[in-house]
């Protein structure tokens, strides 16, 4: 076969790298500068796109469909059963391995830790029926500002819960440098007994600079931990701003610990977390500051009948504890028992749930979206340009962002006029 005409009024211009040629017999290498034969391929069709530099040629091989991979690799399966496999079994191994898979950034590795997802959703929902519809695990957020003793705290609750037969899985998120991406991760170091008890598993996980402190992938973690067995999972998250209620959709509970510290304490604390709080707890109510704690509480007791009511059977409860000396740690595991029981009852924790899968499919949506933006073509060599021009006050932000944009839509529907 000749090469068609059309592509020959084009000779000189540069085709992608790896472009595949079959069934093409090339007059001369000279007509054009780029071309490559290879092996075989499956060329279907050329696609000629249109941009603000030219007329830009883009050959696309598109692989006969009995000849595109569908699912997985073999070895890729074997991972996927063994994780599984070894996940509803109970083994914390498999469990760390299964969340570290989810973490990845890694295209690939997010393809297969969606199918091991998929595989514990189906199992998860299978045991929700063996169950009468009721949910497996108890999920409960946990936030409060530095110092409040949230550590202390879930070594101390978590090792009641485990003496009564309880398993108990931890996603401790801690914050991530803006600079180097590292972070402490000092939740384990600080949670010694509890992180020996078999019963129990820990998992510091850093934030990479995500809003609300918590994890894109701890949704899913949450998933696996429900399917390694834990009954509850805690998750503690970092700060007490606005931005902290992320953790509000990934949770059938919010608890809200603080310090019985000096100072005005309402006006420290951000409003929008406090109306999220299904419980407020003044830790450190013991010795000298039992005082004072008992202050914080009569305060938070008074603010909150001021805060909307969010739930038709559950108004927020404000409690004091005692971290260290192990005082009102039962007593605030009977409200959180109390708690579930009316919502489970009332049908708003079941409510609640599926309004949170909603919540977390979007927010995943915005997230692929801006990394597609970030990515495309038409905005990709753009975006330094006017970075620079706002970083030296050429461009206010909002008109680079509009240029940004229009320059994507452009895009986009170039290529839907030019398939």
């Amino acid at each position: 076969m000749k090469i068609p005409s059309l592509l020959l009024r084009f000779r000189r211009c540069y085709f992608p790298r790896r472009t595949y040629f079959t069934n093409f017999d090339f007059a001369s290498r000279a007509d054009f500068l780029r071309v490559e034969s290879l092996t075989p391929a499956h060329l279907d069709r050329v696609k000629w796109m249109w941009s603000s530099n030219g007329l830009r040629r883009e050959l696309c091989q598109q692989v006969a469909p009995d000849q595109q991979i569908e699912g997985l690799s073999d070895r890729e399966q074997r991972l996927v059963d063994r994780l599984y496999n070894g996940l509803i079994q109970g083994h914390r191994a498999c469990l760390a391995e299964a969340i570290t898979l989810v973490e990845s950034t890694q295209s690939r590795k997010k393809k297969i830790a969606q199918f091991l997802l998929q595989k514990v959703l189906s199992y998860h929902r299978e045991q929700e029926k063996l169950n009468q519809g009721k949910p497996l695990a108890f999920r409960v957020g946990l936030s409060g500002p530095p110092g409040a003793g949230k550590s202390t705290f879930i070594e101390c609750f978590g090792k009641m819960l485990t003496e009564r037969k309880y398993k108990v899985s931890v996603l401790a998120v801690d914050p991530s440098s803006s600079t180097s991406g590292g972070s402490l991760l000092g939740d384990k170091t600080r949670m010694t007994e509890l992180s020996r008890d078999m019963n129990a598993y820990i998992r510091p996980s850093p934030t990479r600079g995500t809003l609300g402190g918590v994890t894109r992938t701890t949704n899913e973690a949450i998933l696996l931990c429900e399917g390694g067995g834990y009954n509850v999972v805690l998750v503690e998250t970092v700060g007490v701003g606005q931005s902290e209620f992320a953790v509000a959709d990934m949770v059938d509970m919010f608890i809200l610990l603080l310090p019985p510290a000096g100072g005005d304490e309402l006006q420290g604390i951000k409003r929008g977390i406090i109306e999220m709080a299904d419980l407020v707890a003044i830790n450190k109510a013991d010795g000298d500051l039992v005082v004072p704690a008992r202050r914080i509480q009569a305060e938070y007791v008074s603010a909150m009948k001021l805060l909307r009511k969010r739930s038709k059977v559950w108004r927020p409860k404000v409690m004091r504890i005692s971290a260290k000396t192990g005082e009102g740690i039962s007593d605030m595991w009977d409200k959180m028992t109390e708690f579930r029981d009316l919502m489970l009852t009332s049908g708003e924790l079941i409510a609640k749930r599926r309004k949170q899968q909603k919540v977390w499919m979007w927010n995943l949506i915005q997230e692929n979206m801006l990394e597609h933006f970030r990515s495309h073509l038409a905005v990709k060599h753009k975006i330094p340009l006017l970075e620079e021009k706002v970083l030296s006050g050429v461009l206010s932000p909002g008109l680079a962002a509009d240029l940004l944009l229009k320059a994507f839509k452009d895009g986009i529907r170039w290529n839907k006029c030019h398939p």
